[in-house]
């Protein structure tokens, strides 16, 4: 299901709805977990092994992360796994990265 929203539509709502998700996403850390969920369903263990974090730190990212509705959750027995909600949100990042790229590759001042 796919839902285009106009830049009238975004203007008109004041981008309340952009922020909320934009500010769950700025942290590195949080766009790792990210990615690393984007090849499919993991629980915290395996997400810490990947990514090299403790654990404390990546349940405190998943937590925001479910809390800004981008993942799920399901637990199976004493095991939670953790999904992403919607996976255009990959496609958006690796858009943004690029665009990140371009601009910082251009920049002649900070």
């Amino acid at each position: 299901m796919e839902n285009h929203t106009s830049p009238e539509d975004l203007l008109h709502s004041g981008y309340r709805d952009a922020a909320f998700i934009a500010k769950a996403l700025a942290d590195e850390n949080r766009l790792r977990i990210i990615l690393s969920l984007a090849a499919g369903k993991k629980s915290v263990s395996r997400v810490v092994e990947e990514l090299g974090l403790s654990q404390p730190l990546v349940s405190h990212h998943l937590k925001e992360l479910k809390r800004t509705l981008l993942v799920t959750v399901e637990r199976n027995g004493p095991f939670i796994f953790y999904e992403l909600t919607d996976r255009r949100i990959v496609s958006i990042l690796t858009e943004l990265n690029e665009l990140a790229a371009n601009l910082l590759a251009n920049r002649t001042t900070f």
